[in-house]
């Protein structure tokens, strides 16, 4: 699926001619929300992530970069060095940038939002395809890492009901820069365990 938020926040920033505040993006993410939510996506049935699939991505996304003063500050991608600038809970988009900082409180905010969405899609992605917790939380983490749930073999494999098929796909997104990066090695191993649990 498209990044639909993007060409927003960039018309909007262009307009403002400066970044956004936390509460601007706030308040632009709950508009696009609501439109989305308007826009029918045939039957699909709302769900949401587990806790299992949470603490796995708080786990890989860990809550950096935390300075003195008790704000988190936005680090660059690892595997890029720069692009696309993250913070918080692994939060990114056209709002952040270097030198973007939140509260703690505003990361968590962030990413229960964010989770309502990606969940969303993986939703839309799967349509009616059984599926355990598990692997609709391992879905999750994986889209939330990679926005890639729409193009992703693993999802027509999944719908397909190849769950063994599926669940060898995870493995395959271990590169970041063009380079395998050994925490993405690990995120996809879990994510097939928990993908595979009953």
């Amino acid at each position: 699926m498209p990044n639909l938020r993007k060409p927003v926040f960039d018309t909007v920033r262009a307009m403002l001619k400066r970044g956004f505040r936390q509460t601007e993006v706030a308040a632009l993410d709950n508009a696009l929300d609501r439109s989305f939510a308007a826009v029918p996506h045939g039957d699909t049935v709302a769900r949401t992530i587990g806790p299992d699939g949470i603490s796995l991505i708080k786990r890989f996304e860990g809550c950096a970069k935390l300075r003195r003063d008790g704000l988190i500050e936005a680090y660059p991608d690892p595997g890029t060095g720069g692009d696309p600038w993250t913070i918080g809970w692994g939060a990114t988009g056209p709002e952040i940038a270097r030198g973007t900082v939140w509260t703690p409180e505003e990361c968590d905010a962030r990413l229960e939002r964010d989770l309502k969405r990606y969940a969303a899609d993986v939703a839309r992605a799967i349509g009616d395809a059984p599926t355990t917790q598990g692997q609709f939380d391992a879905m999750v983490s994986f889209h939330y890492n990679t926005g890639a749930i729409a193009r992703a073999t693993l999802t027509k494999k999944h719908t397909a009901g190849d769950h063994v098929g599926a669940a060898l796909e995870f493995a395959r997104w271990n590169k970041a820069g063009g380079r395998v990066l050994k925490g993405l090695v690990r995120r996809r191993a879990e994510e097939t365990a928990l993908y595979r649990a009953q």
